[in-house]
């Protein structure tokens, strides 16, 4: 099958990470369609728009996105995110975040977790002002009975397909009595279509001091955005840390995946960019088009490069990006 991918390099190393995950998939027994489009300041700054329509278009027509970074320049009139924006126009709804050991100093041991995380609202809604002439700003918390019945759906869905056992559902619904209130409650009655899998659920802050005290006990965690947010960056920590982290926005019609660090201009063409994160980003991409034997076989051999220690100097090697990627073609 030929698969059509959009590639959205961005600024900082993203070109660099975007090319070499390019550089990979090619090394794989499939058939591939890419096409580039712009987003993020670079792109500001040709055509005035940080996520052109054209782009956006070009996701939806493609079968999967892989995107690299973006940088957010302080202070530009007329910017927005083009990350927010992108998620809310094509209604990426799911954010996606492995969490899972590997063989590094970094890591710990016996960590699988995966959160799903709501993408769309919440305190990331975009709603804001101020009054009181600039000295009182009000964001407004969006929760939605439709959002959380699909990311809490998605989550137990999820679980049911990895063969998980557990689901918790992280919130604040002791203080957010209202839109928290209303995320537990839907909770509550998602969970009795899933009656092979246990709910539990936790307050956000007991869950921050549980994923430091034990995030083994985590299988898949559900939340709303900003929670999802904070603590998915957290553990991540546990398990190599940003330079291995990957996530995957999914929605209905359109899916796009990414590391998720981020642009990192200081390292622009030192050759020591981290590409393991979009490496990751790829096998969640080739999980997500049914290319299991090819996912497995991306993550193996990235896995085995860390394991060996062949990797950039953020991860205690001393191989440059491409270095990198030739090992990981190697083992492929």
């Amino acid at each position: 099958m030929n698969y059509r991918i959009c590639l959205l390099p961005g600024d900082g190393i993203g070109p660099e990470v975007i090319a070499a995950a390019k550089d990979v998939l090619t090394a794989l027994p499939i058939e591939w369609d890419f096409t580039e489009y712009g987003i993020g300041f670079g792109e500001y700054q040709r055509s005035g728009s940080p996520l052109p329509d054209s782009t956006l278009q070009a996701i939806r027509q493609a079968d999967a996105a892989l995107f690299g970074a973006v940088t957010t320049p302080p202070n530009i009139p007329n910017y927005f995110s083009p990350v927010v924006r992108m998620r809310q126009s094509l209604d990426l709804y799911a954010n996606l975040r492995p969490n899972r050991s590997i063989q590094h100093p970094s890591s710990r041991p016996s960590i699988d977790l995966l959160i799903v995380r709501e993408n769309t609202e919440g305190l990331y809604s975009g709603i804001e002002h101020t009054d009181e002439d600039g000295n009182r700003a009000v964001t407004e918390r969006v929760i939605t009975r439709k959002g959380s019945e699909r990311i809490i759906h998605k989550a137990f869905d999820m679980a049911r397909q990895q063969g998980r056992k557990s689901v918790h559902v992280v919130h604040k619904a002791n203080v957010l009595r209202q839109t928290d209130g209303l995320f537990r409650a839907v909770a509550l009655e998602v969970a009795q279509d899933y009656s092979d899998i246990s709910m539990n659920e936790m307050l956000v802050d007991t869950c921050a001091m549980e994923l430091v005290r034990a995030p083994e006990q985590f299988e898949v965690i559900v939340t709303t955005n900003l929670f999802g947010d904070i603590l998915s960056d957290e553990a991540c920590m546990f398990v190599g840390g940003l330079g291995v982290a990957a996530s995957g926005n999914i929605g209905a019609d359109a899916a796009v995946f990414e590391p998720v660090h981020g642009s990192a201009p200081t390292l622009v063409g030192t050759g020591k960019a981290n590409p393991v994160a979009t490496f990751f980003a790829a096998v969640m991409m080739l999980d997500h088009l049914g290319e299991t034997e090819s996912a497995g076989r991306l993550r193996k051999a990235v896995e085995s490069c860390i394991a060996n220690n062949e990797t950039t100097p953020d991860l205690g090697g001393s191989l440059t990006t491409s270095e990198v990627t030739k090992k990981v073609i190697q083992k492929l």
